[in-house]
């Protein structure tokens, strides 16, 4: 089956996808249209591990999906990789259906076009670091000169140079890590996938790799869905988050969109103290036009808050606020700011 999708931007599409564990999860939802609250999944026994999500993933979007532990987010992944097969709904991959797809088909897919990443990196221990990266294209049937060469490559890209006849053990966690990011990619996979790919890292080094994934990015582009626990990771590396509770997606947005507009007191809650001056923009606070003196240089409304703060602070006046095309769009002052950084 395929969906013919109106935004061709789209490049996963989950419909009304829900994973129920437990005895008859099928014939309960059935009998349920499809809508069971969650008094009744826990009357008749089962576990709600997603209940009714939909999202999109867009072409080269990094799609953060976040959650406390038990809230569904790892297993809505592997809804949709497949690797669980959703008890009711789609999951369209460019455009087709692949809970209806054949075995063979899905597993051409994944060797193909997928790529993913777990918080456990499942290298090969008595593989080389070349061997291990080379290892998804001796899956595929290349020949050695061809895996060699693009193993090579994908080292030089993660910075391993020099390592590749290390054996995982004489590695530390964070290369470790890198030797698993580079054989995901070895595939060159249309998607990526990221399970809190840097949670077992200490902190320093959970940082170095959350600069060496937005590095490769920046080279690579690719669509990428990262499932993590931690908020600060998920504004610093991701362009929309999506909040799950219990099972239910309860807000998708910019990081922007969650911190001045959370859905719920849940959201809420992760928000609370979050860099609000990295990521609020001006054009997201400013008042509406009234008495401005225009004379003023302009602040820009794509202009994050820590850029602009001082500026705003330093003058008595209302600044205007203008568009890339000069376009006047409202004003913004010393009140308004403080009145959002510093919001009970």
């Amino acid at each position: 089956m395929r969906k013919e999708d109106n935004d061709n931007n789209v490049k996963i599409s989950c419909r009304h996808v829900w994973q129920l564990f437990g005895k008859g999860a099928n014939q309960f939802l059935k009998k349920h249209n499809n809508r069971p609250t969650m008094e009744q999944i826990d009357a008749a026994g089962l576990i709600g591990a997603v209940r009714d999500v939909s999202l999109d993933v867009h072409q080269n979007e990094i799609l953060m999906i976040m959650g406390l532990s038990g809230s569904g987010k790892s297993t809505m992944l592997r809804c949709i990789t497949q690797l669980l097969t959703p008890t009711v709904g789609e999951v369209f991959f460019n455009g087709v259906d692949i809970t209806k797809i054949k075995a063979r088909e899905l597993g051409e897919l994944r060797r193909h076009k997928m790529g993913m990443v777990f918080q456990h990196f499942g290298l090969l221990p008595h593989r080389t670091v070349l061997e291990n990266i080379a290892f998804p294209l001796e899956i595929q049937g290349k020949d050695s000169e061809t895996r060699i060469a693009k193993a090579r490559e994908l080292i030089e890209l993660v910075g391993l140079s020099g390592r590749e006849s290390y054996f995982p053990r004489e590695m530390s966690g964070g290369q470790q890590q890198r030797v698993g990011i580079a054989r995901s990619l070895a595939v060159e996979p249309e998607v990526w996938f990221l399970d809190e790919p840097f949670s077992a890292l200490d902190p320093l080094i959970r940082r170095e790799m959350q600069d060496e994934f937005m590095r490769l990015q920046s080279k690579l582009n690719k669509s990428i869905v990262f499932v993590t626990h931690d908020f600060d990771e998920a504004v610093r590396l991701g362009d929309r988050i999506a909040i799950m509770k219990d099972g239910e997606l309860v807000q998708i947005g910019t990081p922007e969109e969650l911190v001045t507009n959370p859905a719920t007191d849940y959201v809420k809650a992760f928000v609370e103290n979050a860099p609000k001056a990295k990521l609020i923009s001006v054009g997201r606070i400013m008042n509406e036009v009234g008495a401005v003196d225009t004379s003023q240089e302009p602040v820009m409304a794509n202009a994050v808050l820590e850029d602009v703060a001082k500026r705003i602070m330093m003058s008595e006046k209302a600044l205007p606020v203008k568009d890339k095309e000069g376009t006047l769009l409202g004003s913004i002052d010393r009140e308004k700011l403080v009145s959002v950084l510093f919001a009970d």
